[in-house]
């Protein structure tokens, strides 16, 4: 059998994978050219923290728009806005890189727009949660959550597999487990903040969100509920 010459040896992303994370490469570059002075004059020093208060995440603004029932769409955008500023370039690196991957295969398993639903779903549940169970000033910055709610998505392929091929399904959970030691590990020896919350948050709206988006799972739910 030949192999025609033209096949590309490397698996390209998805265009919406490559997309998103190009918006999240830009954003970065911009916060670092007006650091270094690259572009914008003295005033681009601060563009990362002017773009914190206007698109992070908050949960004191949240808990605000609950108690006096107004919902500004200028405050409302913060939960899908949030995960594309970081706090530095390494973070963003390290979310962009896991976004890749994760995105990339969650892509091409469950498509494009389930992907987004689960990105963006995932975000908004990490935001409630670290509502929710933390408390302080410190707002919600990063891709994380989101990219955790892939993590759940794919966790939850492996999931599926192993049920079929009667392995035990715990083990599909390693992922997640091995990542949440990392972070409890850095908590022990560095000052963090509690966004390990809002990342484990993401991965069960991921993981949850995965039983209707997946191919076939919405009408899975609809005839198991007319069953009932």
């Amino acid at each position: 059998m030949t192999q025609s010459p033209n096949v590309s040896p490397v698996n390209p992303l998805p265009a919406i994978v490559s997309a998103v994370f190009l918006i999240l490469l830009a954003v970065e570059l911009v916060f670092q050219a007006g650091a270094r002075g690259f572009a914008g004059g003295p005033e681009a020093v601060g563009w990362r923290l002017a773009a914190v208060q206007t698109y992070a995440f908050s949960g004191e603004i949240l808990e605000w728009m609950w108690a006096t029932d107004r919902w500004p769409m200028e405050h409302l955008i913060r939960f899908v806005s949030y995960p594309f500023i970081h706090g530095n370039f390494t973070a963003m690196l390290f979310a962009g890189v896991m976004f890749l991957a994760m995105g990339k295969l969650v892509t091409e398993v469950f498509g494009t727009a389930a992907m987004l639903a689960i990105f963006f779903l995932s975000s908004i549940g990490g935001a409630l949660a670290f509502t929710v169970f933390t408390e302080g000033p410190y707002p919600l910055v990063g891709a994380f959550p989101a990219v955790y709610g892939l993590i759940g998505a794919y966790t939850w392929l492996l999931w599926k597999r192993m049920s079929l091929i009667g392995e035990n399904q715990a083990r599909a959970f390693s992922l997640i487990g091995v990542l949440m030691a990392i972070q409890l590990i850095f908590g022990l020896f560095f000052e963090t903040t509690n966004d390990w919350v809002a990342d484990l948050a993401g991965f069960a709206t991921g993981f949850m969100m995965s039983f209707l988006v997946s191919p076939g799972g919405w009408a899975r739910l609809m005839q198991r509920m007319r069953k009932e």
